[in-house]
């Protein structure tokens, strides 16, 4: 090994850290190629971290939710008194009040969009 030869030690990231990264990836709208090229990211990094976290999902978090589909038009968000209107690709739409359960939320979303 000569003097020029650099190594470059790579600390590990910690939980936080992790969870930070792919919240940030999932909030950005960037392909992840663009989004860990720009952040000195590899691929195969930011794959590994979000499959750790799904299969560290708690359990019962795949569990099936009773959905209901309404073949009517949608009433505008002031009409129906619901504290929160998701409208989601494709036209579909979810109305919750207040004090929902945000965990049966996600879920929900992630389902109809097929995440």
């Amino acid at each position: 090994m000569n003097e020029k030869q650099v190594f470059e030690i790579r600390r590990r990231r910690s939980r936080q850290e992790v969870e930070q990264l792919i919240a940030e990836y999932e909030s950005s709208g960037l392909s992840r190629s663009e989004f860990c090229r720009e952040r000195g990211l590899s691929l195969s990094s930011l794959s590994r971290y979000r499959k750790r976290r799904a299969r560290q999902a708690p359990a019962g978090r795949n569990a099936l939710l009773a959905v209901e589909v309404s073949g009517q038009a949608p009433a505008p968000i002031a009409a129906t008194g619901s504290a929160l209107a998701v409208v989601l690709s494709g036209g579909r739409r979810i109305e919750v009040g207040r004090g929902f359960d945000t965990g049966a939320l996600e879920q929900l979303v992630r389902v109809l969009e097929g995440v």
